[in-house]
């Protein structure tokens, strides 16, 4: 079913790339996360990532594949904006996983004349 109210989703870099090199299932579980945030609905599992950007939220993903992320900002009207995903292989964020979101996130403020 489609609302009219759903946010478009736009990704960022190679973050769509990145998504679709996930198992499956995560794939699956990382698109149904979306679609709740487009609707305005807080994904099931996340964390805010203020070390990212303001409003940057984590969505957090486990399968039997392992833990992935998908980093994302939702605060703006005009879309959901899909930041970085990617497979978490240690229990910190990675520092290289962090600033290659937190650059896309200052180029889309950039973009947007903020």
């Amino acid at each position: 079913m489609i609302v009219a109210d759903a946010k478009p989703v736009e990704f960022r870099g190679s973050s769509l790339e990145d998504l679709r090199a996930f198992p499956l299932t995560a794939r699956r579980e990382a698109g149904h996360q979306l679609d709740l945030v487009q609707h305005g609905h807080e994904p099931d599992d996340w964390k805010p990532m203020n070390t990212v950007g303001p409003g940057c939220k984590e969505i957090r993903i486990r399968d039997e594949a392992g833990a992935f992320r998908v980093l994302y900002v939702a605060k703006f009207a005009g879309a959901v904006y899909v930041l970085h995903c990617f497979q978490k292989k240690t229990k910190k964020t990675s520092k290289a996983d962090v600033e290659l979101a937190a650059g896309r996130y200052r180029e889309l403020l950039k973009e947007r004349g903020q």
